[in-house]
Order: structure tokens, then sequence, then C-alpha cells
């Protein structure tokens, strides 16, 4: 049972010190999301109308004069706390920068694939009896019938071939594998062009970590388990790469994005640019995009860490109300920034003041 629990802006240590105009920036971005584009109220119960409203007051000069009254002024902060004295945790997250080609190649062999048209969303509404209930795609017959949709080792074994799926080609699996964890990517190719792909659907089965498995089986030790230290045990075991990359059965589907502005992370969940440092992947069943987060960590990138960062993201590792993901940017730094953080944290939500009295004191997920 988690406990929702007023506090004041003076109880956030840290909060005065923060780039306040930075999170404001960040939560402008939502005005530029799509037309139509809404978001889901998470089941905390901060529905995502008054937030848009605030975020469009954030891309207002006044508010851009005092950016951190803006939020102390708008926003009641509340704790989330689980009743145990347990923390949160905060990993990291990235955009990995490739060479890519438009044509496969001998040198650029490993796609990148776009939704097949059989794949379908499932829930509650049009679940097999017999699918997990933890599925949320599978493939549609011509029937109309729903089935398990292929597993990574399956499409990997040229289960998809011929239905011109291919947005382009990478030389590494590796480098991809770690792109589907990632969820996007920015590809340049030979003649200096630049695309971004994001995520555009995955094959329903659940996630697997690999890093897990290599504790696990003593190939790493906890402590040490990191994304770098994932990468180096896939190079120095090239004879069982394949077989553990397959382990984890999900495989993501893409769609390309234009490659923005500079300075712009990619377009994730919530449909707007990411930002380095500020925008925050979220368990979106439990929160609401849009959501002002304060994350008190205890070790991110070698110090503490204390931010207001925005809820803009989600990833299928990003289970529960204190989970975050963290977004260091594009690029081989980025990664390197990303890869070894694991942090516990402390959550506080920045909640529209005119909302926070209809919360519960007490929340289950």
């Amino acid at each position: 049972m988690w406990s929702l629990n007023r506090i004041a802006f003076a109880d956030m240590y840290g909060w005065a010190q923060d780039d306040h105009a930075a999170a404001l920036a960040t939560l402008a971005r939502h005005c530029k999301k799509p037309v139509g584009e809404t978001y889901r109220t998470g089941r905390l119960g901060i529905p995502p109308e008054p937030l848009m409203t605030l975020a469009a007051e954030a891309a207002e000069l006044g508010a851009r004069d005092d950016p951190r009254g803006f939020f102390e002024n708008r926003f009641a902060p509340v704790r989330l706390d689980n009743g145990t004295g347990e923390q949160g945790l905060v990993t990291g997250f990235y955009e990995p920068e490739l060479s890519a080609s438009h044509r496969r190649t001998p040198s650029f062999a490993v796609p990148f694939l776009r939704r097949p048209p059989d794949l379908v969303p499932v829930d509650d509404s049009n679940r097999p009896p017999d699918f997990d209930p933890q599925m949320r795609f599978a493939r549609r017959g011509d029937d109309g019938v729903l089935t398990e949709f292929h597993d990574r080792a399956a499409i990997e074994a040229g289960a998809l071939d011929g239905q011109g799926l291919e947005i382009a080609f990478v030389a590494d699996p590796v480098d991809a594998f770690f792109v589907h964890i990632q969820g996007a990517a920015r590809l340049t190719f030979s003649d200096g062009s630049t695309t971004r792909i994001t995520y555009d659907g995955k094959t329903g089965h659940p996630f697997t970590a690999i890093g897990k498995l290599l504790v696990d089986r003593g190939e790493i030790p906890a402590a040490s388990v990191s994304m770098q230290s994932i990468r180096t045990w896939l190079a120095a075991h090239p004879d069982q790469a394949s077989g553990l990359m397959a382990e984890n059965r999900s495989y993501i589907f893409f769609r390309e994005t234009p490659a923005g502005e500079p300075g712009d992370g990619p377009v994730a969940a919530a449909k707007v640019p990411l930002t380095a440092g500020r925008s925050l992947a979220v368990d979106r069943l439990l929160h609401t995009f849009g959501t002002p987060v304060f994350v008190d960590a205890d070790r991110v990138a070698g110090a503490s860490f204390r931010r207001l960062m925005i809820a803009q993201e989600t990833g299928s590792a990003i289970v529960g109300a204190a989970r975050g993901d963290i977004f260091f940017g594009t690029g081989s730094a980025a990664g390197e920034a990303a890869g070894g953080v694991k942090s516990p944290c402390t959550f506080t939500i920045l909640v529209p003041r005119d909302m926070v009295d209809r919360l519960p004191e007490e929340w289950a997920p």
C-alpha cells in the first residue's frame, strides 16, 4: 500500500538549488504534441487535462520570468511512500547513434523493422482466454483469430522476411539489440543524411533482462551489472551471444521520425521530443504523462541527484510507482553515463493544486 503524503516545497532537499527553468521548458514541450494526441489517466488519478493547461502556461513569458514560482504556485508536492521504508529505483536510458544503410549489404545486414500489419493490441476486450494477461499484442490471422506473435528468435530467423518491413540496416546485432532496449535510435547514412527510429509496438512477449540472467548464472557479479558489463560479456562470448539475446523474447518494431532540431531527443511515448536530464520514463499505467516528478536519488553519474523531471516516456522494465528511467541524451557519451545508473530514490510528484485534495491518502497500485 502506497501513501500519498502532502509535504512542503521547503521539505524537498535540493529543490531551491535546481534549474527550474530547464524543467519548465521540458513541461512546455507538451504544447507541441500532435493535435488529437491524448494521454491516459494513470491509476494514481491525475487527469491529463489540467497538466496540459499548465504546460500551456509554462510556455508563456510570465512563467519563464519566474519558473520556480510557477511550480510552487500552481502545484502541490506529494511524496510517494510505500510504508516499508524501501526506496524506489532509477536507472538511465539514452538514444544510440549508429551508422546505417538503406539496403542490406554484407556489412550492414541487421534490420530494424516496421510494425507488421497483422500485429494488433490486446486488452481485456479481445484477449483470448488462453493468453497470458500480460500479453498486450497478438497476431491477427486472416480469419480474425488472435494468436501469439512470433518472438525474437523466430523473427531473427526470418519469420517476417519478404514483407518489406525493413526501415534500415546496421552492422552489429548487439548494437541493434540495445536499440531495442532503449526504444529509439538516431541513424546516419553514408550520404550524410540522418533519420530517427522510435518505438511502434512489440511482439507482446514479456521483457527478459539478460543482465539478470547473467547474474543468476554467475557470469557477472550483481554489483557489477551494467550495460557496459553486459556488452563486455557478449563481446567475449560471441558463440553464446545470439542465444542469450534470444532469451529476451520481446522484439520491438519501429517507425521513422524526422531528425528534429539540434539538441532535441527522440519523440517518445508522450509524442514530444525528450530533453536530456529532464525527461523521465515512468510506469504509464500508474502515472500520467506530463506530471512533474522531483527525483531525489542517492547516486547518479557519481553524485547525488535532486532534480525536477517531467514524465514523458515509458518502458517494459519500468514498473512501479517510484520506478524511473532518466533520459541522458544521444550518442556514446550519453550511453556511458546512462549505462551505469542504478540508484535508490524517492519520488515526489507535483500535483495541480486544484486536484490535490481529490487524491486518496492511500493507494494500491
